[in-house]
């Protein structure tokens, strides 16, 4: 029987969705200005996908969730050869990735906004034998709407902040009654158990982070070999997955503090803001070029925009030292285990709560150094250019680090298989 309290927040969140439904093409038109997938496949959005019938299907919200789940799609198939795979994004980033990684054997659609007569629609059609839910994605009407009919759940390399946990407990009833409804939950960290658990998960496991398991391709450690070495041996700094508010003191600092002949690689986060990058590159008076040009490094640029996608490896390789972005502002930071697997240095800002854990565990392994703003980034970076022998020792201890840690897809499609 729901008790008053989930009465309460069920209806606060069918209030929300009332509210939201006039708004959803309204934004979708808007981002669509500045990226065209938002305008594709608006039927996928309402359920209507043409899907495949008794597939495992795996839902990854965008690039990082649908990057991360590639190790394990690689063991489901192993282990189930036979089964169709469908995935599940929400943007047309996360899209573009899944079709790059998986568009040769895999299904790929947007998942429908969580209004409980589209999730119904679409579970219709595609009859899943499992779903998998990729990190923290708890849609109460879809979750509700695969228990009844019968599609067990699964959250995957899941993570919960502290922050995040306390937003979740603004509705605890209705997130206790989500998570009671997964079959199985399987976490990063211990202190993401605990923290799921404590807002209603049952007997959540912790398997490790499946982003340990992502292996650097053999291509892209060449294409970033090849990179560094036509730029004619000129020390490289990387700011890689950058996001608002952090390119232009990054720019600020290293156009007062490095040599001519560093270069800097600058990789935004989000593609729909190359061209804002860019314009503040112009604003710090820093000659630079676009990879998306494809035009032989001139001696004069002084920056790269990494304006191209599917190459973070490339790039990773092509560098001397590696900043990982997101975390100079408070955002949570992005994935540093990348960079480490390639065996570069890494620095990252004082905000790494999305990968509290990792971050940790990186900086006691001595593979990262943490820096308090991005004048300290620059001379932390200045520093490590010069000292070759520092930058292998950290270079090596990322390789330990990400080595060690690796083993997160066999536990979690051991847990789908029982």
């Amino acid at each position: 029987m729901p008790t008053p309290r989930l009465i309460l927040d069920w209806s606060l969140y069918r209030l929300a969705l009332l509210l939201a439904a006039p708004l959803i093409p309204l934004r979708l038109l808007w981002r669509g200005r500045r990226e065209r997938g938002y305008l594709q496949h608006w039927g996928e959005r309402l359920g209507a996908a043409d899907v495949p019938t008794g597939a495992i299907w795996i839902h990854a919200v965008s690039v990082g969730e649908m990057r991360a789940a590639q190790p394990l799609i690689e063991a489901l198939r192993a282990d189930h050869p036979d089964a169709p795979i469908l995935l599940s994004c929400m943007t047309p980033t996360g899209r573009a990735t899944a079709e790059s990684l998986y568009g040769r054997f895999a299904r790929i659609v947007y998942l429908p906004y969580d209004y409980a007569w589209l999730v119904r629609r679409f579970l219709h059609r595609a009859q899943p034998r499992a779903g998998i839910l990729m990190e923290t994605e708890l849609w109460p009407n879809l979750i509700h709407a695969a228990a009844r009919a019968s599609v067990p759940l699964m959250l995957a390399n899941a993570r919960l902040s502290e922050r995040s946990a306390r937003g979740y407990a603004r509705l605890p009833a209705l997130v206790r009654a989500c998570l009671q409804r997964i079959a199985v939950v399987a976490a990063q960290t211990a202190a993401d158990a605990a923290r799921l658990a404590a807002l209603g998960a049952r007997a959540p496991q912790v398997t490790g982070n499946l982003k340990f398991d992502i292996a650097p391709p053999a291509e892209q450690l060449e294409r970033g070999a090849g990179w560094k070495a036509g730029w004619g041996g000129r020390p490289v700094l990387l700011a890689a997955s950058t996001r608002e508010g952090e390119e232009a003191p990054l720019l600020r600092a290293f156009a007062g503090a490095a040599a001519t002949d560093v270069l800097l690689v600058l990789v935004p986060r989000h593609p729909q803001r190359f061209d804002e990058v860019a314009r503040l590159i112009e604003a710090a008076g820093l000659p630079y070029q676009r990879r998306s040009a494809g035009a032989p490094l001139r001696p004069e640029s002084r920056v790269l925009l990494g304006d191209s996608l599917g190459e973070l490896f490339a790039y990773y390789a092509a560098c001397d030292v590696a900043f990982v972005g997101g975390s100079l502002q408070p955002l949570g930071g992005q994935n540093l285990i990348e960079a480490a697997s390639v065996g570069r240095p890494v620095l990252v800002g004082p905000h790494t709560f999305n990968f509290e854990e990792a971050t940790r565990l990186a900086i006691e392994a001595g593979a990262a150094l943490r820096v308090g703003d991005a004048d300290a980034w620059m001379a932390a970076a200045l520093r490590l250019l010069v000292d070759a022998p520092a930058r292998a020792r950290m270079g090596e201890a990322g390789l330990a680090f990400a080595a060690r840690h690796r083993g997160a897809a066999a536990r979690v499609a051991g847990l789908l298989r029982r």
